[in-house]
């Protein structure tokens, strides 16, 4: 006798009811005495309310020796909405057998990625495993490899990003690094291919799992990761924040943000914040907020390569890219780090059409022997490469130093920057004053019997000469030398000026950047 429609809907309820439990009461209060919510809860934090859809709902563990039966797999996957725009989203579920990625959870996870590349909305993983799933072999093995595969594909096409909201352990962690931005909570976030007991076992290392992965780690020592939050909620209010700067996809322009902030405000702070010593530092984030609306500038990357600012903020509404030299750290060199950190970051503002601007201030690369067996040609590299391909507007504002191979590399115009500006503080050059007067001058100093004097004015006949931005514009090299209290008000007519800038480079099928 076949059943009556009450009669399946009560059986759906009871089956949701169970799908809806995860890894059972224990293993869900387990979750909780961590300090960390669940997958669904996660999820209502970060998307709009009511707006979640949620996907393979029902989709089991498969039946394999030592897994235990479960409904969901443990991940939960959908689409819904941040700021009314639709996104796709998976969380992993800890209380089901460690989030371990089984064939069918990761085929949920296949799926969603799929789907978001084919919609062109975002995508957003909340990680919380313990990697491949062992019971189920090589079977996890390939079906997390799929994920690296689509993770490849959806670059440059969709926004991807990462939340890691406890352990991410083995291959698994490989598909957060090949998305675009990676949130970690203190405390609670682990990333890592070997875990300390492989360590301990294979090296005979003791190391703690903050030590080897933790949140403090990824985001000041190995730059791994892109954003440090102290709680979960904070994490997932950061990631709604952070979409507000970015186009759904590769198709579409940046949402414009709306603000009241003048275009035309003057910041008279400008014009005295340059220090007469040339070797005394200051703050470039204090000329950022005083440029960007609302003085609002989201940083990216904020505790790694510190002697170097990137991030996003807005221009009379319209979202922008944020390279900046740190006078305040290392003086603002380029180092291997922070040309590592730039590349990338240009190389995505350029994949979703967000123009770029560049303050400089840099007196050149870092010298000494770990940087140059270190591979800093190779890194520097990167961060020409990454700003000649881009064909997104480019502005840039020289501040102050701009030396050597380093004012090459931080946007300038022979690596086709659409606007380059200077201050009057600006000094451009191949080297420092002293240093080139020394090279230059050799044979006046090496005679002269007042050493000091001689040094002294052979430098200042450099400087006036060479260490100012006239020797640049007399030249063409840079479109105007501007008042800095003008510098919001210029930057916006400039990005007013290119908003239809077109380009196109020559055919390929890749180029081979020095990797």
């Amino acid at each position: 006798m076949s059943r009556t429609q009450k009669e399946r809907r009560e059986d759906f309820h009871a089956r949701y009811a169970d799908a809806m439990k995860g890894g059972g009461e224990k293993a869900v209060q387990r979750q909780r005495d961590q300090g960390k919510m669940l997958a669904r809860e996660r999820l209502e934090v970060l998307l709009d309310p009511n707006s979640f859809f949620e996907y393979d709902t029902f989709v089991e563990t498969p039946k394999v020796k030592g897994v235990k039966k479960n409904i969901g797999d443990g991940v939960v996957t959908g689409n819904g909405a941040i700021h009314g725009r639709q996104v796709f989203v998976y969380a992993q579920d800890f209380t089901v057998m460690g989030g371990s990625f089984g064939e069918r959870h990761a085929k949920k996870i296949r799926k969603i990625l799929e789907h978001a590349t084919r919609a062109g909305a975002p995508v957003i993983g909340l990680y919380d495993s313990g990697g491949a799933r062992i019971q189920e072999g090589v079977f996890s093995l390939a079906s997390v490899a799929g994920i690296f595969y689509r993770n490849v594909m959806a670059s440059g096409v969709v926004p991807q990003i990462a939340a890691i909201m406890g352990p991410c352990a083995g291959a698994a962690a490989y598909s957060p690094a090949l998305m675009d931005f990676i949130f970690m909570v203190k405390d609670t976030s682990h990333m890592f291919l070997t875990g300390p007991n492989v360590i301990k076992e294979v090296l005979n290392e003791e190391v703690t799992f903050e030590e080897l992965g933790g949140c403090a780690m990824h985001n000041t020592m190995s730059g791994v990761a892109h954003f440090s939050t102290d709680n979960e909620d904070e994490c997932l209010m950061m990631i709604r924040t952070l979409l507000n700067f970015l186009p759904r996809n590769n198709q579409e322009d940046p949402p414009i943000i709306p603000t009241d902030d003048d275009p035309f405000r003057r910041e008279p702070l400008l014009d005295s914040i340059i220090p007469d010593d040339p070797s005394k530092p200051y703050n470039m984030k204090d000329i950022l907020t005083a440029v960007l609306d609302e003085g609002e500038f989201l940083e990216v990357q904020a505790h790694f390569a510190q002697n170097l600012i990137i991030g996003f903020g807005s221009l009379a509404g319209l979202p922008v890219g944020i390279v900046a030299n740190q006078p305040k750290v290392l003086a603002g060199c380029l180092d291997i780090n922070s040309s590592d950190k730039a590349a990338r970051f240009v190389r995505f503002c350029n994949a979703f059409n967000i123009p770029l601007v560049t303050f400089v201030d840099v007196p050149g690369f870092l010298p000494g022997k770990n940087q140059e067996c270190g591979g800093i040609i190779r890194h520097g590299a990167k961060l020409l490469w990454a700003y000649s391909e881009a064909t997104v507007p480019k502005l840039t504002v020289i501040t102050r130093k701009a030396y050597g191979g380093a004012y090459c590399v931080m946007s300038s115009s022979e690596l086709g920057s659409d606007f380059n500006v200077a201050w009057p503080s600006a000094e451009i050059a191949v080297m420092g004053a002293k240093g080139a007067a020394n090279i230059i001058f050799r044979k006046e100093l090496d005679k002269a019997k007042d050493v000091e004097k001689v040094r002294a004015e052979v430098v200042a006949r450099f400087e006036e000469e060479f260490s100012n931005p006239y020797a640049a514009a007399a030249r063409g090299l840079i479109e105007a030398i501007i008042e800095p209290n003008q510098t919001r008000e210029k930057l916006i007519g400039a990005m007013a000026a290119l908003q239809n800038k077109r380009q196109n480079l020559p055919m390929k099928k890749i180029g081979n950047m020095p990797l």
